[in-house]
């Protein structure tokens, strides 16, 4: 067994904090994975505070994993350390029932092993994305896209594949209308995915705060649902209309929206049933409402393919793990453009960093004469003020007069504009905006 470090629920509704536990060793069709980042979705909220029901604790959530392949089994063909991986939301399923050998595992008739608050079949107890490592079966294990950077990616793994999914199966494309409810997490790539795919793009939204966003995500048109005119405005416009809003919408306010055959696609997990659905605007279009729960491992693999082509990523803002708590409140306040990601390095303790910083330093500095010993705590430094929570969330360029304050503070022979290169790495490790310097 692997000791693992993560971060945990105790009880529902119970604050995330630091939980040990174990991995299983690695097996001889199994991938062992470093994770460098981990995607937060609604669905963490939901099911660490038990909003759905049947969630056991302790909990490790997080099922948007990007990392590195430290290790495989002697039976693994597909990968090889040091591959950039993804592991998305399930990590077993039968593989034998029709829908698996279809390649839509998600329908799986023995039910998928979610990654995160399920059991195995052997009855292991899953453990999600906040920690460290994990160690995954070859066949759900996704390759990400060279070209793309991993925090941006690791959303995709949820996100991206749950709007993918349907826009694929439903046609969206040219001399399509498509509408995209909700411009969050999921509405966001909705948009990205729709537009790469051709289709005419309307984003559907409360009110018009997004409007500059929506359309630099590539919407074409942008209306306010608050407006009752909306409504009247868009009577059987739309060939598809895929629904991420989870909460607070009456569907039948859309299906007419509908042409007739078009469908509306409901992504959004709702805590609470929707009004009742009233019939007569289907029959009267012929028109269907239909659900999409994210996607297969083949389908999966292709969205990720096609996001590599199109140069496609999640908004993210990359967050250590101790700013998970508040990180959770403000998506329950639609506070994020668009999605939090953390960065796994924030587990880490000064004595694991040292190693990443020892890397750094023989690589950029190695012949500089500067001195490790020297530079070692301006990186640990650094990476402590952007973890830190006065700090988190700041551009460098407009804290850096305090930061070099408390430095010298704490360090008073040391030399600012020296080690000024190894405390900006720490913050930049610990996933700090670096502002006017244009380094990130």
């Amino acid at each position: 067994m692997q000791k693992t470090k993560g971060y945990a629920a105790a009880a529902a509704k119970a604050p995330l904090g630091p939980y040990a536990f174990e991995r299983r060793d690695v097996g001889e069709g199994d991938v062992a994975i470093e994770i460098k980042y981990c995607g937060v979705c609604h669905s963490d909220i939901h099911q660490a505070r038990d909003e759905w029901g049947g969630s056991a604790f302790p909990m490790v959530p997080g099922h948007e994993i990007a990392g590195i392949v430290t290790a495989v089994g002697s039976k693994v063909t597909k990968f090889k350390a040091g591959d950039r991986v993804g592991v998305g939301c399930f990590v077993e399923t039968c593989g034998m029932c029709p829908e698996c050998k279809k390649g839509l595992e998600q329908y799986c008739e023995k039910g998928m092993v979610f990654t995160y608050n399920g059991k195995e079949y052997d009855g292991t107890p899953t453990m999600g994305g906040y920690s460290d490592k994990v160690v995954v079966k070859e066949h759900y294990v996704l390759r990400m896209p060279d070209n793309l950077p991993l925090e941006g990616c690791a959303p995709l793994l949820c996100a991206g594949i749950t709007l993918y999914s349907p826009l694929k199966h439903w046609g969206a494309g040219p001399g399509k209308r498509v509408a995209i409810v909700g411009l969050g997490g999921l509405g966001h790539m909705g948009v990205k995915i729709a537009h790469a795919l051709g289709a005419e793009v309307t984003v559907l939204s409360q009110s018009l705060k997004k409007l500059a966003d929506g359309k630099r995500l590539g919407a074409d048109h942008f209306y306010a649902t608050s407006d009752p005119e909306t409504f009247q405005k868009l009577h059987r416009t739309f060939d598809l209309i895929v629904n991420t809003v989870s909460t607070g919408i009456d569907w039948n306010d859309y299906t007419p929206l509908l042409k007739v055959d078009g469908t509306m696609v409901v992504v959004g997990a709702p805590d609470k049933p929707p009004p009742p659905l009233d019939v007569f605007p289907l029959l009267m279009g012929r028109r269907s409402v239909a659900g999409s729960a994210i996607g297969g491992i083949p389908e999966t693999q292709e969205m990720l393919d096609f996001c590599g082509k199109h140069g496609l990523t999640s908004d993210v803002e990359v967050i250590p793990i101790q700013m998970i708590n508040e990180a959770y409140e403000r998506v329950m306040k639609s506070d994020v453009r668009y999605r939090f990601v953390i960065d796994m390095l924030s587990l880490s303790t000064p004595a694991d960093r040292e190693g990443d910083f020892r890397k750094h330093f023989e690589t950029h500095y190695g012949a500089s004469g500067k001195a490790y010993e020297e530079l070692a705590p301006a990186y640990e430094f650094g990476f402590e003020m952007a973890a830190s929570p006065k700090f988190h969330g700041q551009k460098f360029h407009d804290v850096e007069s305090e930061i070099k304050s408390a430095y010298l503070g704490r360090y008073p022979d040391a030399d600012w504009d020296k080690n000024w290169d190894a405390l900006f790495y720490g913050w930049e490790k610990a996933g700090g905006a670096a502002g006017g310097f244009g380094f990130i």
